[in-house]
């Protein structure tokens, strides 16, 4: 079964795709379009720990998740699964880990390729030199990601979360 449906968050207006085998898509959208089956299990669930992430009480989601990618951007996306919340890795790192040292630009290109922004958190991935660089949802979005992980793993979460992002 296909559902969908929408969720607004600090950083905008989310649309939510879900299958029975859990979250397909996570993405950022301008305006809402129809939704289709928005009581699903596996995105109410997930609105449940969006909403827990932005107010700074949840650091690990437990979500049913449907990734569709190659077995290379399977392996990229379970080891940034691995980044620990409100840490940061490399591009270079990632490629080490995952065995394949020389493919920092691939592990660039499946990070572009996940559907799933948050849940898989491509965002806590920054160049070696610890610059912010290449994300779906855009640099700015990004920052405040980083900031928002750091400040709830330093007990401000509150100030960050009362700021909206304004991209």
């Amino acid at each position: 079964m296909f559902a969908k449906t929408y969720f607004d968050t600090p950083l905008g207006l989310v649309e939510l795709e879900a299958s029975d085998k859990g979250i397909r898509s996570l993405c950022f959208v301008d305006k809402p379009g129809e939704e289709h089956h928005p009581g699903h299990d596996h995105l109410v669930t997930c609105m449940d720990q969006l909403e827990e992430y932005f107010r700074g009480e949840r650091m690990l989601f437990n979500l049913m998740l449907d990734l569709e990618g190659t077995a290379f951007q399977q392996r990229v996306w379970r080891q940034l699964q691995g980044i620990p919340f409100g840490e940061t890795s490399s591009y270079l790192s990632i490629a080490k880990q995952i065995e394949a040292p020389n493919a920092m630009r691939a592990v660039g290109h499946a990070c572009g390729r996940n559907k799933l922004w948050l849940l898989v958190p491509c965002h806590r991935v920054l160049s070696s030199d610890g610059k912010l660089t290449g994300y779906a949802g855009g640099l700015a979005r990004k920052r405040w990601l980083i900031q928002h992980e750091r400040g709830v793993r330093h007990g401000q979460q509150m100030t960050l979360f009362n700021r909206r992002w304004e991209g």
